[in-house]
């Protein structure tokens, strides 16, 4: 009896509040700066706030403000954040395989509302099958973090001088910075495809033919070209089921 209840939707929904707290800390540093990169392009707290809620994803939610700050149209924001956020869709495949034919499609349906990739990478390193009530709990502290982070760097950027508030801003830049320096360091594929990328979005801001290019569309083809380039010429080999390491 006492198995049941440490294994039931009470004890997985602690535990996901439990996991969180550190992500949803993590979410609010990373998120304050994303707030002061909304308030330069124009969006007020609540917008910036707003958009939080509904987008959680920092990567998906930056190129969306470029695209916003650059004055181009709603097709091009839109493409752009579907071609940044396609990874989720492969999480959101992963999780379903750990969720097993007992999490319903109601639950199924609410836990892919809220995948981002730290939540991801917990629900991941569960033992056994993905209880929705984790996520829940997950949820819970990490999505406030990630709003009210962007609502107060929004919100007290506006009080803050020009030259600090810039500065902050720089700190998003850093956290793109640690995402990708971490995998290229143990990969030179990924180190030269992080070369090959840096050095083509220079090309396309000054060649000529090219450079005219909007900002989100330029996103969306040096996106799909250079990863569709990588995963063809660098396809990941998978160890073949049951073969030992």
């Amino acid at each position: 009896m006492n198995g049941e209840v440490q294994t039931g939707n009470g004890f997985w929904y602690k535990k996901g509040l439990k996991d969180g707290i550190p992500i949803a800390m993590g979410y609010f540093a990373v998120a304050f700066t994303l707030g002061i990169t909304a308030k330069n392009i124009g969006m007020t707290p609540v917008q910036a706030a707003v958009s939080s809620m509904l987008l959680h994803a920092s990567a998906g939610q930056y190129a969306a403000m470029t695209v916003i700050a650059s004055g181009t149209g709603y097709t091009e924001m839109v493409m752009t954040t579907l071609i940044v956020n396609l990874r989720y869709l492969l999480m959101s495949c992963a999780l379903s395989q750990k969720a097993g034919a007992e999490m319903g499609a109601g639950h199924r349906m609410i836990v892919s509302q809220y995948i981002t990739d730290e939540i991801f990478g917990i629900a991941s390193a569960v033992e056994g099958r993905l209880n929705p009530f984790y996520n829940y709990g997950a949820a819970t502290v990490a999505g406030p973090g990630w709003t009210i982070g962007t609502f107060l760097g929004a919100l007290l950027g506006t009080a803050l001088p020009d030259r600090i508030g810039r500065a902050l801003g720089v700190a998003l830049y850093g956290m793109f910075i640690a995402i990708i320096i971490p995998p290229a360091k143990k990969s030179r594929i990924i180190c030269g495809i992080v070369v090959l990328s840096m050095l083509a979005s220079y090309l396309f801001s000054v060649l000529p033919g090219v450079r005219e290019i909007s900002e989100g569309f330029k996103i969306i083809i040096l996106t799909v070209v250079i990863a569709g380039f990588a995963a063809w010429k660098f396809p990941v080999r998978e160890e073949a089921e049951g073969e030992e390491k």
